[in-house]
C-alpha cells in the first residue's frame, strides 16, 4: 500500500480492498435476499460490488467509500462496509488501523434495509 496523507484516504483505500478482496479483505454478509437470488445473479451482485466505482457527495459525504448503491434485475441493492474491534464487538476506535480494525461488508437488497 502507498502512504497516505489522511486517516479518510486510508480508511477509503481499505474500503476498496474490502470489496475487491471480499472474504479476504472484510468479512461477507449477504442478507437473506441476497442469498435466496440464484447462484449467478449473486455472483454477478457480488461483482458488481468489486467493480463499483459510482461515488458522488450522495452517497459517499465523507470520502470513505463505504456504501453504494445499484440496480440488478429490476431490484436497488445496497452494499455497506461497517468497521468493528477485532472481536466483533464494538464499533472500531481506529477504522483507518488494520489492525485494530475487522470490516464487515454487507450486501443487502433495498427493501431489506
Amino acid at each position: 500500500m502507498t502512504r497516505f496523507t489522511s486517516p479518510v484516504q486510508r480508511i477509503a483505500e481499505l474500503n476498496d480492498l474490502a470489496r475487491t478482496a471480499m472474504g479476504v479483505a472484510s468479512r461477507l454478509h449477504q442478507t437473506e435476499g441476497i442469498s435466496a437470488l440464484p447462484p449467478a445473479d449473486q455472483s454477478r451482485i457480488r461483482e458488481k460490488v468489486e467493480l463499483y466505482n459510482d461515488f458522488n457527495e450522495g452517497n459517499n459525504p465523507h470520502g470513505e467509500r463505504d456504501f453504494g448503491s445499484f440496480e440488478h434485475a429490476g431490484s436497488k441493492v445496497y452494499w455497506k462496509i461497517d468497521y468493528y474491534d477485532a472481536k466483533l464487538e464494538y464499533g472500531s476506535e481506529h477504522p483507518e488501523d488494520p489492525a485494530q480494525t475487522t470490516r464487515v461488508l454487507t450486501i443487502m437488497l433495498a427493501e431489506e434495509y
